[in-house]
């Protein structure tokens, strides 16, 4: 682990510790070269004059290390049809942690190279089936082939090896008994895997409605989470699905506290799923004002059990100080070395 990473690292920590804001999602765009069936993110997008430009991400991420040390989750769309992308992740990652997400369509080896010197720390390439399924349900011929392409590059070029890559797949009904098949790709590859469980009630999300599983999936989930050591996320995350695809008992949503959404256009939300209510702009405000004005929009999550995502769950479990059973899975699964 360089030095530069190791500090990253420790004011991420110390963040978390202190209960400080230290977790981001940043949609740098909404366009993208694939029509998901799940995701409404490319009929909301505008022109790239109107995204936020370079030197609105340099003032965010000045902003930022004023409140705190964050995870930035570096999203779109598919953040790579921004010609401007290792910039981006360049003035990010200077004083925080980046993780890249992208489908793996444009990934070369040129860009994959300079994205790491930028200094992104995870980047983590879409796939939802181990076959050519994944292309019926990106909407794009060859999308299968090309994510997998992208995840031998970015595990071929990484600086410190391949526990800063990671499969990223969207659980939904249709591929829950294809998810050891996909553990077993993603461990062949050398690579960490990672789930997220479907969103079917946001403003964002596509004509894919009631796509969630159905019954108990969580003893089949925590199955696989211990015989494949490389599913990088919190046990608890899988523990808590069967309560929420049942309607049951959930813990109180933490959104607006120390995470929270800023969009391709400067809106600040509380979270993904209320990217329609946001509370202002960094283009007009500042984020020390606006993260104030997102404690005040809490009453738009008390309450609220809509989603189960990855993004929820890394600030339900991180939020307070985190915990000894979170801090521990954390080190353990989730870090870069």
């Amino acid at each position: 682990m360089t030095l530069d990473l190791l500090r990253r690292e420790i004011g991420f920590s110390t963040a978390i510790l202190k209960r400080k804001p230290h977790h981001l999602l940043v949609q740098v765009t909404n366009r993208c070269n694939m029509t998901c069936a799940f995701c409404t993110f490319p009929q909301n997008a505008v022109a790239p004059s109107e995204e936020l430009t370079l030197d609105e991400f340099r003032k965010l991420a000045t902003e930022l290390t004023g409140l705190g040390r964050f995870l930035i989750s570096i999203e779109g769309g598919e953040p790579f049809v921004r010609p401007d992308l290792i910039d981006i992740v360049r003035e990010l990652s200077r004083n925080h942690l980046t993780v890249l997400y992208t489908n793996g369509w444009y990934v070369t080896p040129d860009k994959v190279a300079a994205l790491f010197d930028a200094g992104l720390t995870q980047v983590g390439i879409s796939i939802d089936f181990p076959d050519r399924r994944h292309d019926v349900k990106r909407g794009l011929a060859g999308a299968f082939d090309r994510a997998l392409q992208a995840v031998k590059l970015f595990r071929d070029a990484v600086p410190h090896g391949g526990r800063q890559v990671h499969i990223m797949t969207v659980l939904m009904k249709e591929n829950l008994h294809d998810m050891e098949s996909l553990l077993q790709l993603s461990a062949s590859q050398g690579v960490g895997h990672a789930v997220t469980l479907i969103s079917d009630h946001g403003p964002r999300r596509g004509k894919d409605r009631g796509s969630l599983p159905e019954g108990r999936v969580t003893p089949q989930l925590l199955d696989l989470w211990k015989r494949y050591p490389h599913w990088r996320f919190w046990s608890e995350y899988l523990e808590r699905m069967d309560d929420f695809i049942s309607g049951g008992p959930m813990p109180a949503c933490r959104a607006g506290l120390e995470s929270f959404n800023i969009d391709h256009v400067g809106n600040v939300a509380v979270c993904i799923e209320k990217i329609d209510r946001p509370v202002g702009n960094i283009r007009r405000q500042s984020l020390s004002q606006l993260h104030a004005q997102l404690i005040g929009a809490r009453d738009q999550v008390e309450g609220c059990q809509s989603c189960w995502t990855a993004c929820r769950a890394f600030g339900q479990f991180t939020s307070g100080g985190g915990s000894l059973r979170s801090w521990w899975e954390l080190g353990r699964r989730m870090r870069s070395q």
